[in-house]
């Protein structure tokens, strides 16, 4: 027995060649861009940032204008950071998609549970 299709050819006919582009394409086209993409970090100067007072850097808060920050409240402390104590950069339930600094601070900052 040979490996020729119904029509006496060799190898695949156009048809299954077609068939089998299309699917991939599908497949890929199924697949949204954020899966394939880097995720968004969060900038100082987005809306939310803004409003929430977000700094990357815990140490540069305005200590005037936010009189209740502590230098020892960090991102990766508060009960929102979604991440690992080890992770640079995680989740946040404030921040929707986009990810926070570990060392970074905001004003919905909270103590984690005991």
């Amino acid at each position: 027995m040979t490996d020729r299709n119904s029509e006496g050819r060799r190898g695949a006919s156009r048809r299954e060649f077609v068939g089998r582009a299309a699917g991939g394409a599908c497949l890929l086209a199924a697949l949204p861009v954020r899966v394939l993409a880097a995720p968004l970090r969060a900038e100082e100067g987005d809306e939310t940032s803004v409003q929430l007072g977000y700094r990357h850097d815990t140490k540069s808060v305005d200590k005037k204008k936010y009189p209740r920050h502590a230098a020892t409240q960090e991102c990766v402390n508060c009960a929102m950071w979604q991440g690992t104590p080890s992770d640079a950069w995680a989740g946040c339930a404030m921040f929707g998609r986009k990810q926070i600094a570990a060392k970074g601070w905001c004003m919905a900052w909270a103590p984690k549970p005991a």
